[in-house]
């Protein structure tokens, strides 16, 4: 059969250059399962993306007005679960705050000290599984290494690894153990050592730099609007950092420094997460030599603070003390606090509103990755495809921080 003769115009040889749609999430594994970015491409490039979070939503704030002032600290080792000690310490001096209750010094070193190995564990695991999704798997493994060390230590002090529930209104469940100085001083030295080894693998690999450096800059004027704090706003060159704008516990007593960036892109993302493990590792020397080895851990403010075992069992006094607390909970005047502490990822805040009961009347997270997420778009519109996946990794998108 002969080929038809048809004269075609030149617009009809062309294929369709309409933008495509996709949906990345939330089962891509990048996305953690809790975050759905669609996508306009035109070919590989992003002409538009509307980052949607939310698919992780457990009505966390309305679930720690229904118990008592104690029983939130489970709820929030939940929001950032990579790093939940900083988040008990949070919430415990945002309670004593509104209480107006000061924690022995020896409990203030401590809180420090379990703080500080929580952000290395944070930025271990945002910098590690960042890598990892590039391709990098080893320099993971050694990362994940230097974690397990310190969730040793955590979970030598706690009983548990990763959720913790260890703050206390006025204090900390236990004292620290007869080790923990020892444990500490002895994991800190050899997780750097790991650390340094990633970084050899990595910042000496071409196809690594290349898939950070000038992606995903960001200013800080920019950062600022958006609401960005902790190292995605340090990596712009900003030095806000709440432990020394605005000092608790005793980091006004410690002699660190703030990493900051230059370009606020990816690769200065990861470097001043690098940067603040090695500060980390100076905080927490200085706890452990300055931490009294002797010396109550708790506040005596009946109001607040469970009465020893032995006082439960053998007088009425300690027996009414302990009912009253586990069963009505602590009453906490009436009154509202904002509290903020430096969390994993920036500015960890909780507004808390009492009516004077032992029930929170009204408790409001400020999470940074909630902030952070919302300006992902900005960095990835104009990019390739291919570019979500660091810049994504590098915000350390926390899901249990983005439930609201």
């Amino acid at each position: 059969m002969e080929p038809l003769d048809i004269d075609l115009d030149e617009g009809e040889l062309e294929l369709p250059a309409d933008p495509m749609h996709l949906n990345m999430g939330p089962s891509h594994p990048a996305m953690h399962g809790t975050v759905r970015i669609v996508l306009e491409l035109s070919g590989e490039t992003i002409v538009k993306a509307d980052v949607q979070v939310g698919y992780l939503h457990r009505g966390f704030e309305k679930m720690c007005e229904r118990g008592t002032w104690a029983q939130v600290f489970p709820y929030v080792d939940r929001l950032n679960y990579v790093s939940p000690m900083l988040n008990n310490v949070g919430y415990a001096l945002a309670v004593e705050k509104l209480c107006g209750i000061a924690v022995p010094e020896r409990c203030q070193w401590y809180r420090m000290a379990l703080g500080e190995l929580a952000r290395i564990s944070d930025h271990l695991t945002c910098n590690g599984a960042m890598a990892m999704e590039l391709g990098a798997f080893t320099p993971f493994l050694w990362f994940v290494k230097a974690r397990e060390m310190v969730w040793d230590i955590l979970e030598e002090e706690t009983g548990a690894r990763l959720t913790h529930s260890f703050g206390r209104i006025g204090g900390m469940a236990n004292p620290p153990t007869a080790d923990f100085k020892a444990m500490c001083g002895m994991a800190v030295g050899k997780i750097l050592g790991l650390v340094e080894e990633g970084e050899k693998m990595l910042l000496k690999n071409r196809i690594f730099i290349d898939r950070l450096q000038n992606v995903g800059p960001i200013s800080g004027a920019e950062a600022v609007s958006l609401g960005w704090t902790g190292p995605c706003l340090r990596s712009t060159g900003i030095a806000y950092d709440i432990r020394k704008a605005h000092p608790y516990l005793k980091y006004d007593e410690v002699d660190f420094d703030v990493p900051v960036g230059t370009r606020g892109d990816t690769l200065d993302r990861f470097l001043c997460r690098l940067g603040e493990i090695r500060q980390s590792k100076r905080i927490i020397e200085q706890c452990i030599e300055r931490m009294p080895d002797e010396g109550p851990i708790n506040s005596d403010d009946p109001r607040v603070v469970l009465p020893g075992k032995t006082d439960v069992y053998t007088t009425i006094e300690g027996t009414i003390q302990h009912f009253k607390l586990i069963m009505e909970g602590a009453k906490v005047p009436a009154g509202e606090v904002y509290s903020y502490t430096e969390g994993g990822n920036g500015e960890l805040g909780y507004y808390l509103v009492s009516d004077g009961s032992g029930t929170p009347y009204r408790v409001r997270i400020r999470p940074p990755c909630f902030q952070i997420t919302g300006g992902l778009h900005r960095l990835i519109e104009g990019r390739m495809l291919a570019d979500i996946v660091p810049t994504f990794g590098a915000l350390n998108m926390i899901g249990g921080e983005c439930d609201h």
